[in-house]
């Protein structure tokens, strides 16, 4: 019963947000680097926010340092849609954020305080990269179902964490998927809403590697890492500002260059991410050679694909130079 009533509020307040989106003009319009090519209503994401924040008062406010940090990044992140922060403002807020969830997760301790900077600074790298995949309809909310469904799964086998929380979670990003995941998007994300999942999507896997001791869980990330990544990496190599908005990614080629439709492509990842996550679970493998498997096997792919049609966006960007 509560998360039919969660559903019919995350519904309710997502259709008030466009309305006071719309009324202070709350938009994303496209440029150069934009994969789109209308004006949308940005912020969309913000009800995986709104979602954590029920299942707090529903379920008998669990995880309060984890929410407090949450909406601390989330409401950060939403001001920043708004009007754009300096990127220190951003960083601090997230540094701040992640020291939260440690402390939620219980890892803060004095003794391996080095461990502790090291993860404070990976993980508010992956939620950077998470943000930064966010460019084309359907992505964010497909590839986040993509994560929850696993951490769903292995939850019911064996419990790491409320279950209403991933339920929760996964009822939020169906409610954006209806107003995301199509043709031509009647919202987007925006930073609230790829940074607000990526904060809720690795405190799931927190809990499990903490439970299981197995950090091969990182595997449900695979597809987005490796993108990032390694685009990060051929930046690098053409001596490209990493500050600066760019169309680099694998799949912004696929949508832009390729002209392969959003959703195909959001489907496309969400189902190779799928498919990775189901053989860490199912196939009858040592999960750390499993993942060096799945981290080869993405790095040779991403490789062939640049290789093949990278150049298809360098004579984009000469056609835009010349303009």
């Amino acid at each position: 019963m509560y998360l039919l009533i969660i559903g019919i509020l995350l519904v309710l307040l997502e259709l008030a947000y466009f309305r006071v989106a719309d009324r202070f003009n709350i938009i994303d319009k496209p440029n150069m680097r934009s994969s789109h090519t209308s004006v949308t209503l940005r912020g969309g994401g913000i009800v995986f926010l709104i979602g954590a924040w029920l299942f707090w008062l529903f379920f008998d406010l669990q995880y309060s340092w984890f929410i407090l940090g949450l909406s601390l990044i989330g409401i950060v992140s939403f001001i920043d849609d708004i009007h754009s922060l300096p990127d220190s403002t951003r960083l601090v807020a997230q540094f701040a954020a992640m020291f939260l969830m440690f402390y939620q997760l219980g890892i803060l301790n004095l003794h391996d305080w080095w461990m502790v900077i090291i993860a404070l600074i990976v993980c508010v790298g992956i939620v950077n990269a998470y943000n930064f995949m966010d460019g084309i309809n359907g992505i964010t909310g497909g590839y986040s179902l993509s994560v929850l469904i696993p951490l769903i799964c292995l939850n019911a086998r064996a419990p790491f964490i409320a279950m209403p929380y991933l339920y929760v979670a996964g009822l939020s990003v169906l409610v954006f998927c209806f107003f995301n995941f199509r043709k031509k998007a009647k919202c987007f994300a925006g930073d609230v809403g790829s940074i607000s999942m990526a904060f809720i999507l690795l405190f799931a896997l927190g809990k499990l590697i903490l439970s299981t001791g197995d950090f091969a869980y990182i595997v449900f990330l695979a597809v987005y890492g490796a993108d990032t990544v390694l685009t990060i990496c051929h930046r690098i190599m053409l001596h490209e500002n990493l500050g600066q908005a760019h169309r680099k990614h694998a799949f912004q080629l696929m949508a832009n260059e390729l002209k392969i439709p959003h959703t195909t492509v959001s489907y496309f990842y969400m189902a190779v991410q799928l498919l990775i996550s189901a053989g860490l679970i199912y196939l009858p493998i040592n999960h750390y050679i499993y993942l060096g498997i799945v981290i080869l096997v993405l790095g040779i792919s991403y490789l062939i694909f640049m290789k093949k049609y990278y150049h298809l966006h360098e004579e984009y960007l000469k056609s835009k130079t010349l303009q």
